[in-house]
């Protein structure tokens, strides 16, 4: 049965739903993540917003505190699960290097059986023209292609992805082209989240002060939930309030997390920056690219590739080394046992019936001029079909046995008649 492209996946990335998504090796980290920001909304839903709702006029509006608090929950969930379960923009790999690079490379060659055989050589590095900017793409080893502009190699993943950021260990999955916008939206709306709750908690603090004339160490240790929360609250903000303002930054300028790392020390001249109105206007209003990847499609199997004119030159180079190409082992030649086993049967019969039939002419000298095994009466020894299959067990491969050919030799050298026998 064919296998689907996410079955046969040769990188760590995992799927759940036949394919349908797409998430990183390390996805049980978002176990992790849920518990974060479910865990806190929870506490603060029953032990906060709950004493909030008749706080406010008129007498219901606090009610909004505690749906508010819910639909903000839900939409940063919702932006998590479309940041981790979906294809970053991860290039597909190729099944065999570019070949209209390869060349053949004598000074590094590579000794092989006593012979100088030459190395495959093809440039590690390309240049390409970037808004008029020269921009160099490496080749991948793993991925067998030379990487687009921006593009990075994922070691947590395995994976070529387009405008890779990082991998993120938070939601499972690498920030590429395609989940970068919604990476950011849920930062930004975790960060959001966490001044609400915090912002919430300390105004209860502030309703329970006014309610008994007390101090705010009385309120903290009437609500201590509130407290909690706002600890919690007030250390998280110092990660993703950090984040998000970093990833502003990057955004104005069009950077990636790693090129800004990777190339900070190098005072390059950045090729993607178009101002950043025009940076921000690329990253939240173009249009998210289809995935190059169908996970869902069945795999397609390997078309032979023809033998192309570089090649042949290899293969001429080759042979100009004096290296020994490998037989070929036709279908044919499988059979070529029992074929020279059928003729040696059948020129042993044909000798016999002719040594009878000059024997009753009276011919001495016809019987002399007979080799010795025939004049003795003796028949050339046959070979049963057994011999064959012997010598493939031993060798492992279909080989002819040697004594089949040498019986096959001494068959034919019995059947050839001396000049004296045709006269």
């Amino acid at each position: 049965m064919a296998k689907r492209v996410y079955e046969a996946w040769k990188a760590k990335n995992r799927f759940i739903l036949g394919g349908r998504l797409i998430f990183g090796p390390d996805a049980r980290s978002l176990l992790v993540t849920l518990a974060l920001i479910i865990a806190p909304i929870v506490i603060f839903c029953i032990f906060v917003a709950r004493h909030l709702r008749h706080e406010f006029s008129p007498h219901n509006a606090g009610y909004a505190v505690l749906v508010v608090a819910i639909v903000f929950t839900i939409y940063v969930l919702l932006l998590l699960f479309l940041t981790s379960a979906r294809d970053p923009g991860i290039v597909p790999r190729n099944a065999h290097p570019p070949e209209e690079v390869f060349h053949f490379d004598h000074s590094a060659s590579v000794q092989i059986g006593g012979r100088q055989t030459p190395s495959l050589q093809f440039p590690r590095t390309k240049d390409v023209e970037v808004n008029g900017v020269s921009v160099r793409v490496k080749y991948c080893d793993t991925c067998m292609l030379y990487r687009p502009t921006r593009c990075s190699h994922c070691s947590i993943c395995d994976n070529c992805v387009e405008r890779f950021d990082h991998h993120c260990p938070w939601v499972g999955q690498c920030i590429g082209l395609r989940n970068y916008r919604f990476f950011f939206m849920f930062v930004s709306s975790a960060t959001l989240l966490c001044i609400y709750v915090f912002a919430m908690s300390a105004f209860y603090i502030k309703v329970l002060m006014d309610k008994h004339h007390g101090t705010v160490w009385k309120a903290m240790k009437e609500s201590p939930a509130s407290v909690i929360l706002m600890a919690y609250c007030f250390i998280s903000l110092w990660f993703v309030g950090g984040l998000t303002g970093f990833h502003l930054y990057l955004i104005g300028t069009n950077q990636t997390t790693y090129e800004n790392f990777r190339y900070r020390s190098e005072n390059r001249l950045n090729a993607y920056d178009r101002g950043c109105v025009s940076n921000f206007l690329e990253v939240f209003c173009t249009e998210v690219k289809p995935s190059r990847n169908n996970f869902r499609a069945f795999v397609q199997e390997e078309v032979h590739r023809p033998v192309l004119p570089s090649e042949r030159g290899a293969e001429s180079e080759m042979e100009d080394l004096g290296a020994n190409p490998r037989p070929k082992v036709e279908d044919d030649d499988l059979d070529i046992g029992e074929d020279l086993l059928k003729i040696s049967q059948r020129r042993n019969i044909e000798l016999d019936q002719d040594v009878q039939s000059r024997g009753s002419n009276g011919t001495p000298e016809n019987s002399m001029m007979v080799d010795s095994p025939m004049a003795s009466g003796h028949r050339a020894p046959t070979i049963k079909s057994e011999n064959r299959h012997s010598s493939y067990v031993r060798s492992g491969s279909w080989e002819i046995a040697p004594d089949v050919l040498v019986n096959s030799t001494f068959a034919e050298r019995s059947y050839t008649p001396s000049s004296e026998t045709r006269l």
